[in-house]
C-alpha cells in the first residue's frame, strides 16, 4: 500500500524533528524543506500529498511559497502553520490558496488530525466515484466522473478543498447551509468565531473562480444570518 507524503516546511529543526517523528510514526513518508526554495524544489520534483508550510522562513515568507504552488497549478492541500494568533496571518494564507491552519504552539496530535481530515478529503472521499454524471446550472458543469468544474465549457481549476466545497452545496439546491455545517462537513472540525473566516474566505475563492460577476454572485448566495446557498 501506498504511503501518503508529507513535506514539511519549516526551517527551525527542532520543530520539524518533533513533526517528522510524529508522523512518521503514523506511517506516512516525510520530506524536510528549511527553506521556501527548497519547498519549491522538493514539490516539483516528489510531489507530496501534502504540505505543511510554515509562514516564517530565511528565504522567502510561506505566503510567496504558497501562491507560487498555486501559480504553478498544484492542487496539493496546504496545512499553513502560524506563529502569530492574528486573524491577518491567517486570513492572508487562505486567500493565497491554503485550505486550513494551525496556530503555534500547536498540539502533535492536532496537527495530525487536520492532516488526516485534509488527504481524506483531498483523495479519500473524492477519489471514490461512482456516478456517471455531470450537473449543468447556467453554464457551469460539475463533472463528478473526472473531478472537473467547467463554465461555458472552460475548465475551471480548483483546489479539492474548493471542489469539494462546490459539490456539497450543488448538492443541497436553495437548501441554506451554515458556516458550522460547512466546517464540520468540509473541514471536519467544529465552528468557532475565528474558524468561520475559513468559510468565508474559501467561498469568496468559489464566487471569484466560478462566478461571471463575482461581485454579485448568483449562485453562491449568502442567506443572511445563517450561512450559504447553491442557486442552480
Amino acid at each position: 500500500m501506498k504511503r501518503e507524503r508529507i513535506l514539511i516546511v519549516e526551517d527551525e529543526q527542532a520543530v520539524a524533528r518533533g513533526l517528522e517523528y510524529a508522523l512518521k510514526a503514523e506511517g506516512f513518508e516525510v520530506y524536510w524543506a528549511r527553506t521556501g526554495m527548497q519547498a519549491l524544489d522538493l514539490m516539483r520534483r516528489e510531489q507530496p500529498d501534502l504540505i505543511t508550510l510554515d509562514l516564517r522562513l530565511p528565504d522567502v515568507s510561506g505566503y510567496d511559497v504558497c501562491r507560487a504552488l498555486r501559480g504553478e497549478a498544484h492542487r496539493q492541500p496546504i496545512l499553513m502553520l502560524t506563529a502569530k494568533d492574528e486573524e491577518l496571518d491567517k486570513v492572508l494564507g487562505l486567500e493565497l490558496g491554503a485550505d486550513d491552519y494551525v496556530v503555534k504552539p500547536y498540539s502533535l496530535r492536532e496537527v495530525i488530525s487536520r492532516i488526516r481530515a485534509l488527504l481524506r478529503r483531498a483523495y479519500g472521499e473524492l477519489a471514490v466515484q461512482a456516478e456517471d454524471e455531470i450537473q449543468r446550472f447556467n453554464g457551469l458543469e460539475i463533472d463528478l466522473t473526472r473531478l472537473e468544474v467547467r463554465r461555458d465549457g472552460v475548465v475551471i481549476d480548483l483546489t479539492p478543498t474548493e471542489y469539494r466545497l462546490l459539490r456539497y452545496l450543488s448538492a443541497r439546491v436553495n437548501v441554506p447551509v451554515s458556516r458550522s455545517g460547512l466546517l464540520e462537513a468540509i473541514w471536519g472540525y467544529e465552528s468557532d468565531v475565528n474558524s468561520d473566516r475559513t468559510v468565508d474566505v474559501h467561498i469568496r475563492h468559489l464566487r471569484q473562480k466560478i462566478e461571471r460577476d463575482p461581485a454579485n454572485p448568483r449562485q453562491i448566495v449568502t442567506v443572511r444570518g445563517v450561512g450559504y446557498k447553491f442557486q442552480g
